[in-house]
């Protein structure tokens, strides 16, 4: 009498084996669950790139005021009737007698 039942046992470890540990098992339905949660994260982060990207080119198109801002910051350019003042820190032992650099254009 007990040679069916461990024959029904090993037959049911048979039959579970492809659902646990097989090709499309459930062990490989997680990690791919896993790597799709994972992908999606990093969608979503380069889709807010792209948007902040796309808002600047959409800036640098439509208007002058990013191009301009640009040139300022990134080039030290300036307008022609403005003026560029300099002020230096003072050295770590100077009493701060530097003069500040005034430069018209």
């Amino acid at each position: 009498m007990r040679w069916p039942i461990v024959l029904l046992a090993a037959l049911l470890v048979l039959l579970q084996y492809p659902l646990w540990l097989g090709k499309g098992g459930w062990f490989r339905v997680w990690e791919l669950d896993r790597q799709l949660e994972l992908q999606q994260q990093a969608n979503a982060a380069q889709r807010e790139r792209n948007a902040a990207l796309a808002g600047e080119v959409r800036d640098l198109q439509q208007g002058s005021l990013a191009i301009e801002e640009r040139a300022r910051y990134e080039l030290g350019m300036m307008g022609p009737d403005e003026v560029f003042v300099s002020i230096r820190k003072p050295a770590a032992g100077g009493l701060g007698t530097e003069t500040p650099e005034v430069a018209t254009r």
